[in-house]
This record gives C-alpha cells, structure tokens and sequence, in this order.
C-alpha cells in the first residue's frame, strides 16, 4: 500500500477520509488472523503428511508418489503468481481471498471424502510385491482435491499479507507501527498452527483415524471462511491497480514487436518515458519497447494508445530489474532441491525404520518436520538473540553475515545434508536387509541430522535468498519478490521430479533393478540418488562462488527504489467500502 494512499478515499466520490478510517486497523486485524491462523492450521496439516498418506492409504509406489507431490507442491507454488496477477488487475484481494479460501475448504473435504470412504481408494496393501492400485476414478477424485487445494494457496498466499497491510494507514508513524505489529502476530499465528499441524492433527491422522484427521481441518476451514466473511464490514478494500506482471509481458511483447528498430544510444531516439526514470545500460535490447517510432503511438493526452505496443521507462526497467536477479535465483532452485528431498524420501525413510518411543508410544513419521522447524527457529533465535547483541558488544557496532555469506553456507548445509542422508540411508538399508525385515531395527532418530540441516539450508539459503530478492526489487514490487521465490521453490520441485524419472528409468534398462520405485525402499539405492543430488550441489557452490555471487550486494532498498516506480504509484488509491464489495460475491 502507498504511502498517502488513505488521505485519497475522497477521490472516489465517497465522504472524506474519516469514515474510512473507522474500518480497518485491529478491529479488522483480528479477522484477517483468526482466518489466517485456522487456514494455516488446516493446509499445513495436509502437506506434513500427505507422503505417509498417499503411501499407506493410496499405495502409491516410489515413482508415483515423488511424482504427485512434487507435481502438486510446484502448483501449489506456481499459483500465488495466477492469484497475484487476478487480484492486482480483476478480483482485488477480499474476493481472491474469500474464492481461495472456498477453494481450499472444497479441497480438503474431497481429500477427508478419499479418507472415509472406502470404494474412494484402493484396497489395504497385504502383499508389497504386488499391491493394488487406485483405479483412474479414485485417482481422479484425488487430483481433483489436491488441485482445489492448490487453487486456494494461490489465492490466499498471494493476498494474505498485503490485504492485512491494507487495514493501516502507513503514510503515519501510528500506522507503520501498527504494521510492524501485525507482522510480528502474524508470523506468531503462522508458527503456532505450525506447530499445533505438526503434531496435534498429524498424529490424529496417523494413529487414530485418517478421517477424523481430515475432518478437523477441514471444520478449521469451513470456521476461516465464516470468520473472515463477518468481518467484512470492518475491512478496508483496495481497488485493483493493475498488475506488474501484466506490465513486464507488455514491454517484452512491445520489444520483441520492436526488433528491426536500431537503438541510438546517442540518445538521439524518442522516449516515452512521463516519470523520467533513470535509465540503465543491462539489457538494453528491452529499451526498444520504449522508443516512440511513430508520433501516431501517442493520443491527445500524451499517452500510448496500445499499451502492448509502447511501453513507458519504468516499464522496461522493472523488467529488467526481474532479470538481474536471474543468476542468483538459479543457484537458489538447486539448493532447495536438496530441501524438497526430506519431504518425500526423508519421510518415506522415517516410514520405514523403528518409530518406538518406549513400549507404547509410536511416533508419527510425519513428526520429522518438527525437526527442521526447530532447527530453523533455533538459529534465527540463536543468530538474532544471542550472536547479534554479543557481537555488538564486542566489536562496537552491528555485525551481521553477509548475504553472500549466508547464501554460500545454505548451498553448503545443502551438500551436507545429502551426504548425511546417503550416509543415513545405506545403514538403515543394510540393519533392514540383515534382519530380513520391512522396518529397519534402527531408532527413527538416525534422521535427526539430515532433517536439522534441511531446516538449516532454509535458515540460511532460503531466508537469504528472500531477503535478496526483496532489496534488489523496488517496494512497488515487494509483491513481485515474493511471487519470484514460490516460483523458485515450483522450480525445485518439478526439477526433482525430472531427476527422479531420469534417474529411474536410466537405472532400470535391460531388466536391471532401478534405483528408485516400489513400494520397499530396502530393494532400491536410495542412498546413490542421494550422492547424485550432493553432485549437483558441488556444482551448484562452484557456480555460485565464481559467477552468481558476483550478483549479490548490500544495495540499500531506498537506493534501488529510487530508480524504477510502479506507473500506478503516483496514483491516488482508492478505497471502496465493504457495501460495494460485497456486490456479486
């Protein structure tokens, strides 16, 4: 939200300001959190553990599952960015909220319906060499649950946040404190359902009844819903301005329209560029979307009459700052494969190893997540609370690892964490095969150290590469970083996937036994797929010290935002209240 944007509600046709300011603020808060808590809760309980489910319940082999969660994480990642450009342009954020909310609701009941009914899901596998398999209608039914959930990440991750920063007036020092506040509740809210899915709702799920650990969520989202829509009259809604990503597909179809066209770098050419934004020489190819070839490209007003064919400076320059963090995004995908592969093959171990906590307690395979989260909170507050202030003290002034730093040691962790889980695997395999046994005789707590170092690669890699992206974009594209690192993770997933069926069906040419498949992991070689991926991370630090390091600095954010604007942010933003929003919903 720009600053100064509240003073401007009158612009509308509406009263002055002071009726607006009667919505938004904590009133509207404590909806936006209580929807958000219950919708986090409901979501995060499905991803802990739908490698377990789709495993025990669905029977789905080695190769399948990679496949369906892979496939289903990376749309789930890929569709903030569809929620972001619908919202920006067409839904604004209350209704892309409310439909992805409905959509996730829709999604998890489907999924508790596979869970209750019997004939929605294959029979109970007796015999692992030959287990049945889910027939194309309840794989049908499945996806189609699974897609309504990624449907709804798209809606609710892409506005989320931005509607809850749009209930304070931030051009007030009042408004940026309140703003500052909501962070700090929302990332509470976001740890404890975090937490409460981890373990509550995931052991319901495995050690009581699968339905019932399908239906509690689901009730969580039907409760969002309800309480996120009688707020509604509390809340302030922004107008839809147009969307960034809408600009950067117009300046490369402006550019591309453009090719024949020379580019005088005397500066002798026609610009179109009404804010004078600064112009940089990187990719200047894309300058051609700006350059003004025939004065006919102008209406009466001064302005383009095909927005597809003439782009302003700001545009192109938007986009060019997108390009610029392309290197360092690339190293960011591969490390986080490494991240990905605790979530089906770090689980899919926990499967099968001794879960026995004591004589009657069986520990859920899904609680290996916790071991992450707990090494990723650790060191934020080990780093932030205990490091920062002692270094302080001690040399006089801040002192903090570089974010080059930080990326350099998350690629590290990354090499570690598939050596340990190589390590890990080829004992657990060899302690089952000399038992002569499904479950490896082997405490599920070997994998504690792969999972703490895959929670270490996000304390380091992904939190680095994050704030990266934020800095290096301009604060009229913050929306823009955040869509760029789901897109990242999307990446990572479908590109595991590729290496598993590559991987898969090199290995089992000529009737030889594939490393990866099947329903046992003692008769695959899990621990070489797992050498090959610390391969591809060793590439992956060569790649990054020589070259994509190069791209990282400490710019200033002010500095960079300085350079390039959003078209729209010297637009008054305008408010609508609650009666006009409800209208067609």
């Amino acid at each position: 939200m720009e600053n100064g944007s509240q003073s401007s509600s009158s612009t509308d046709g509406e009263q002055p300001s002071s009726p607006a300011r009667e919505r938004g603020g904590w009133k509207a808060i404590y909806f936006i959190l209580g929807n958000e808590t219950c919708e986090k809760l409901a979501s995060l309980s499905l991803v802990a553990n739908i490698t377990v489910y789709l495993r025990t319940k669905f029977n789905m082999g080695g190769i399948l599952l990679v496949n369906v969660v892979n496939l289903w994480s990376g749309f789930t990642n890929i569709a903030p960015l569809a929620g972001a450009v619908l919202s920006d342009t067409y839904l604004g954020r209350y209704r892309t909220l409310l439909i992805g909310s409905i959509a996730s609701f829709l999604g998890m009941g489907t999924i508790a319906l596979t869970a209750g009914i019997d004939q929605l899901r294959p029979l109970t596998c007796s015999d692992l060499s030959n287990c049945p398999q889910p027939s194309t209608p309840q794989m049908m039914v499945l996806f189609s649950g699974l897609v309504l959930l990624a449907v709804g990440a798209g809606g609710i991750r892409a506005c989320n946040i931005a509607f809850g920063a749009d209930q304070f007036d931030t051009s007030t020092e009042k408004g940026k404190a309140q703003l500052a506040s909501f962070f700090d509740w929302w990332y509470l809210s976001f740890t404890l359902a975090l937490l409460v899915a981890l373990t509550v709702v995931v052991y319901i799920q495995t050690n009581i009844s699968w339905f019932i650990g399908f239906i509690v969520p689901t009730a969580l989202l039907l409760l969002s819903i309800f309480i996120f829509v009688v707020g509604r009259h509390f809340y302030i809604y922004m107008k839809p301005q147009g969307s960034v990503f809408v600009d950067m597909v117009k300046v490369l179809n402006a550019a591309c329209r453009k090719k024949s066209v020379i580019l005088e770098t005397s500066g002798d050419c026609s610009i179109y560029d009404p804010h004078s934004t600064t112009r940089t020489e990187r990719f200047m190819f894309l300058d051609r979307a700006a350059i003004i070839v025939d004065p006919s490209e102008l209406n009466d007003d001064g302005k383009p009459k095909n927005g597809w064919r003439l782009c302003s400076v700001q545009q192109v320059e938007q986009l060019k700052c997108l390009l610029a963090v392309f290197p360092v995004w690339v190293a960011g995908i591969i490390t986080f494969i490494s991240m990905d592969q605790q979530n089906i093959f770090g689980i899919l171990q926990a499967i099968q190893t001794n879960k026995s906590l004591g004589r009657k307690f069986k520990m859920p395979a899904g609680w290996m997540g916790l071991m992450s989260m707990i090494a990723l909170s650790s060191w934020i507050f080990i780093y932030e609370g205990i490091y920062m202030p002692l270094a302080g003290k001690l040399r006089k002034k801040a002192v903090r690892l570089t974010m080059q730093q930080r990326i350099k040691i998350g690629i590290i962790m990354a090499i570690l964490c598939m050596l340990v889980a190589g390590l890990v695997e080829r004992k657990r395999r060899d302690s089952a095969l000399k038992n002569g046994s499904y479950e490896s005789p082997t405490s599920v707590a070997i994998l504690v150290p792969q999972f703490v170092l895959s929670g270490l690669i996000e304390a380091f890699g992904a939190v680095a590469i994050m704030e990266f992206l934020t800095i290096r974009m301009p604060e009229s594209m913050r929306t823009v970083a955040g869509a760029v690192f789901f897109l990242s993770l999307s990446f990572a997933s479908y590109l595991s996937s590729i290496i598993v069926n590559v991987i898969h069906a090199l290995t089992g040419r000529n009737g030889k036994s594939a490393w990866l498949g099947g329903h046992d992991l003692n008769k695959n070689r899990l621990d070489y797929y797992y050498f090959i991926i610390l391969g591809l991370e060793v590439i992956n630090l060569v790649y990054f010290h020589f070259f994509a390091s190069r791209y990282v600095t400490s710019v200033d954010a002010s500095s960079v935002s300085s350079d390039v604007e959003l078209e729209n942010s010297k637009k008054a933003v305008k408010f609508k209240f609650a009666e006009d929003e409800e209208k067609g919903l």
